[in-house]
């Protein structure tokens, strides 16, 4: 019997939303074409999680997805597991019908990286992706007969890709509908194959697809498009396009979540005795940050409201200003001089790490 969607991605009925989507990253992020070059399990194993997550991470398809799961608890008995994984799989194909037949005259998915600036990731975007996929041969209507006419309709299913089959099962004789396996589900036997695509009812195309990145995207983050992977023949589902997101680096800041970081140069005059720092932002403006008397070295201070925005959760990050004292350089005789006068004004009470060490000793 097949494997559940959750057994896919690894992670109980009763996981979270966060838990999938965490589950399906790392999946991802191990199986993805580009990282297992010619490996044709990893391929599998990555469009069998694309399509888990493309179900349970949509609440409405993963609610529905679990209406029949939770009806094959039904009937227990005495006879073992062997009534119950039949059920399980009867109930599986008459609501969700053979996925394996659907699933081979679809369109399959395409992975590609795509690399985004800091500001991009973090603002959002919308960019023009080029993407060489299969599509409908149009000198034949995507129907793969000579100009798209020289075909006639498939006597064993009757032109409607379909054809029912008998099952006995412990709860009688069912009727259920499957691809056809004289047309492949197409309906239609060719007659005189189109001389373009040769029969194929699709040809290679290089495509752009305006894409939208939406603000807050992560790095190493999986984006799926429905529908925009490998055409498939007329009336077959397309495939997906699915977006490995790399993110530039920035020269200042860094990213945490939906969190700015940023190290702020200054002097020991400022830290020492206090000062108004302009700190920049990653809009390009500044913000007057007060520093406080006294600050250490190191010391993190945090800016509400100042990070990444995002829109889709309704939640914005703060930055996080992490102060860095510098010392002067290259000191005139009479400026160490100076120092050293204020030096002998200094009392040890004053320096509190120094004060800690001192009495470890």
């Amino acid at each position: 019997m097949a494997k559940s969607y959750y057994e896919v991605l690894g992670v109980p009925k009763t996981a979270t939303d966060d838990e999938i989507k965490s589950a399906y990253r790392k999946l991802a992020r191990k199986y993805h074409p580009d990282l297992n070059p010619g490996d044709q399990n990893a391929a599998n194993m990555f469009k069998e999680i694309n399509e888990a997550y493309e179900t349970l991470g949509d609440p409405q398809k993963k609610a529905a997805y679990d209406r029949p799961s939770a009806s094959s608890s039904f009937g227990g008995g005495g006879s073992g597991g062997s009534a119950s994984s039949f059920f399980d799989e009867f109930v599986n194909n008459m609501f969700n019908g053979d996925r394996r037949d659907s699933h081979s005259s679809g369109g399959g998915d395409i992975s590609l990286n795509v690399t985004l600036t800091f500001e991009e990731a973090a603002f959002g975007v919308t960019k023009e992706i080029p993407v060489n996929r299969f599509e409908p041969c149009s000198a034949c209507r995507g129907t793969g007969a000579k100009n798209g006419t020289q075909f006639v309709k498939c006597n064993n299913c009757g032109g409607t890709g379909k054809v029912r089959f008998a099952q006995e099962t412990p709860f009688g004789r069912v009727v259920s509908m499957k691809a056809c396996n004289v047309c492949n589900g197409s309906g239609r036997i060719i007659k005189e194959p189109c001389p373009v695509c040769g029969g194929r009812a699709l040809i290679r195309k290089n495509s752009n697809l305006r894409i939208t990145f939406p603000a807050g995207i992560e790095p190493n983050q999986i984006m799926t498009v429905p529908g925009e992977g490998e055409r498939s023949r007329t009336g077959a589902k397309a495939g997906n396009l699915v977006l490995m997101i790399n993110v530039m680096p920035h020269k200042h800041f860094k990213r945490k979540g939906l969190d700015l970081l940023i190290d702020v140069a200054v002097t020991f005059t400022q830290a020492l005795l206090g000062d108004k720092v302009l700190v920049p932002t990653l809009r390009g403006t500044k913000i007057a940050f007060p520093l406080p008397e006294g600050t250490q070295s190191g010391t993190t201070f945090k800016l509400k409201g100042q990070g990444i925005e995002n829109t889709k959760k309704g939640l914005v990050g703060d930055l996080l200003v992490t102060v860095d004292i510098e010392l002067p350089k290259m000191l005139t005789k009479e400026q160490k001089n100076k120092v050293k006068e204020l030096h002998e004004l200094f009392k040890s009470e004053q320096y509190d790490k120094s004060k800690e060490y001192m009495n470890k000793k």
